[in-house]
């Protein structure tokens, strides 16, 4: 469990130097939707990172929900209000609704989903053709 734990917080290192190289170097409507899904991406990572044992289906409708959450929290003006005094408000909780961010969160979602249940899937299999190779203990 502490390795799963250790994988997920090394992922979201990860996800957030690269939703910050993909802020830094492209611009327009790519870098926002890409910086858009690395966000509900590294939220996945979180949810892994605290609690490394629920189902894909499971991480990524948490992931999705905060996500959404915050995304519908840009229509009461507070994240802007915040962001007006913090780099790192701006960041976390952005500034102005934009309903095409909402399907941009759910195709990340969704992708971490099936990644990880592939992964799962592997391990599992893995674990199987293990089991087979290895001799029966002598009892």
């Amino acid at each position: 469990m502490v390795r799963r734990r250790v994988v997920a917080c090394a992922a979201a290192a990860v996800t957030v130097a690269a939703g910050l190289a993909v802020r830094g170097v492209f611009a327009g409507d790519a870098a926002k939707y890409a910086g858009d899904m690395l966000y509900t991406v590294l939220l996945y990572t979180l949810v892994l990172a605290a609690a490394p044992r629920p189902r894909p289906l499971t991480v990524a409708a948490v992931a999705l929900g905060v996500s959404w959450l915050v995304e519908f929290a840009q229509l009461t003006g507070v994240p802007a209000e915040l962001a007006a005094h913090s780099a790192v408000a701006r960041l976390v909780l952005g500034t102005t609704f934009n309903p095409p961010d909402l399907a941009w969160y759910a195709v990340a979602a969704l992708l971490c989903c099936l990644a990880h249940g592939a992964a799962m899937g592997a391990r599992r299999r893995r674990r199987a053709r293990a089991a087979i190779v290895r001799p029966a203990d002598p009892a």
